[in-house]
């Protein structure tokens, strides 16, 4: 059964990074799937984290808000049981709404806590069907596990059957069980590309440190410590199968003959360092880690496009809710980004805005040219939403620098180009809810 609404697809990965998709340059062929969306679809080129941690990535791209605004300013704090997700505002308006994968949104400390047992009705942001673990890496490996579906019964994993390969057995499953009377909305959310926490690296399908082997080293990358020499290949193992199960979706939106009316949305929460910025992979300003794949195929997003515009993950809520024919309420920070295609949207601000949470409390800025962060000297990353007092930190030349190596703080000749961008950054620590900070200069 078609409806006037397109159904709606969003696929999420976890720590990616853009540079692994062979529609973003990646040389060797670790996502075919993709690469095939973004050919009949819209690529957008610079698409970059808000957040880059696991948690308050996905609290801002539920609500469409910034993780501060909602309290979810770090790992391990529930989603306020009273904020509007997308699923709330696509159902209120037909459509049935379905989650499988990696939440990572039920949990607070030791007194609420879902990171091995069902996630309660209540706590699922919404959404009608379930199938899903708060912390999947910790109900499972990459060749073992378990999620809980809507009754908080364990569904376990198939022996031998790769993690990503499991939930794209369910998110088939629930295309082809789909009644057909309503619109649909599935959010499925993958953990690969994540490490494996308790083994303390990236696990691979069998066979990926042969696949992959022949890699190119990322430029910021090259001539680092960091641990991507062991891990690299197994990393774009995790990326491949992931491309796999995402075509295999694009494969049943055919078969089903939905496809031309299913808006399939891909990207991540947060790229990967490999411990090159900081003590681990990710929580720093760095491309690697703030840099990410955007691809959109469907209604609204055809043509085999490449938008250049620079896109926040605070604008995909937005987004989703366009896509569906739902008005964004004004709560949400972003902007829908179908006014880049169509041309309404004159006036986008080309610039982005990070908030970075327990490696600091810090904030950074992210031009077409430059890069500019700042963080608390008087709190450790837990601490705090936000701090009263920053100071510099890190100031990048894109230009002639694009893989950030090179930190021109404190030189003479860029002190004008820092004090430009740190009103600038003031200016959006304020348009998100937070109060005016001081930010003590470098020079």
């Amino acid at each position: 059964m078609r409806h006037e609404k397109p159904n709606l697809v969003f696929v999420f990965s976890d720590q990616q990074r853009w540079d692994t998709c062979g529609c973003y340059g990646q040389k060797l062929d670790v996502t075919p799937n993709l690469d095939r969306m973004a050919a009949g679809g819209v690529r957008f080129e610079r698409a970059f984290t808000c957040q880059p941690v696991c948690g308050p990535a996905r609290a801002c791209l539920q609500t469409g808000k910034y993780p501060t605004e909602i309290g979810c300013y770090r790992n391990d704090i529930a989603l306020p049981l009273e904020e509007k997700t997308l699923a709330h505002h696509l159902r209120a308006a037909g459509y049935e709404a379905g989650y499988i994968g990696k939440w990572h949104l039920a949990s607070t400390g030791k007194e609420q806590n879902y990171r091995t047992r069902p996630v309660p009705p209540e706590r699922r942001g919404g959404y009608d069907f379930w199938l899903a673990a708060d912390v999947l890496e910790f109900t499972s490996h990459s060749y073992d596990g378990h999620m809980f579906d809507g009754n908080g019964q364990k569904v376990v994993f198939p022996e031998g059957r790769y993690r990503p390969d499991c939930l794209g057995d369910y998110a088939v499953e629930y295309l082809r069980t789909r009644k057909g009377d309503r619109p649909f909305f599935l959010f499925l959310s993958f953990i690969e590309p994540h490490h494996q926490n308790d083994h303390n690296r990236y696990e691979g399908p069998n066979g990926s440190k042969e696949r992959f082997a022949d890699y190119e080293t990322p430029g910021d990358l090259i001539d680092t410590a960091g641990d991507w020499r062991e891990n690299y290949p197994d990393y774009l193992g995790c990326c491949h199968a992931v491309d796999a199960n995402l075509g295999r979706i694009l494969d049943e939106l055919d078969r089903l003959g939905i496809a031309d009316n299913t808006v399939v949305l891909y990207t991540s929460d947060h790229g990967s360092h490999f411990r090159t910025r900081n003590a681990e992979y990710k929580r720093s300003c760095h491309d690697g880690c703030l840099r990410i794949p955007l691809v959109v195929r469907g209604p609204g997003f055809a043509g085999g496009r490449v938008a250049r515009e620079m896109v926040s993950l605070v604008d995909l809520p937005p987004t989703v809710l366009a896509a569906g024919g739902v008005t964004p309420p004004p709560t949400m920070r972003g902007r829908a980004v179908q006014g880049l295609l169509d041309g309404s949207a004159g006036d986008w601000r080309n610039e982005i805005f990070a908030q970075i949470s327990e490696s600091q409390v810090g904030r950074a800025l992210r031009t077409e040219r430059w890069k500019y962060s700042v963080r608390s000297p008087d709190l450790k990353g837990g601490d705090a939403p936000a701090a009263e007092r920053y100071a510099d930190d890190f100031l990048y030349d894109l230009d002639a620098d694009p893989h950030e190596r090179t930190n021109l703080l404190g030189r003479p000749e860029y002190r004008s180009v820092a004090d430009e961008l740190r009103a600038r950054l003031i200016e959006r620590i304020v348009q998100a809810g937070e109060k005016r900070p001081a930010i003590q200069s470098a020079w």
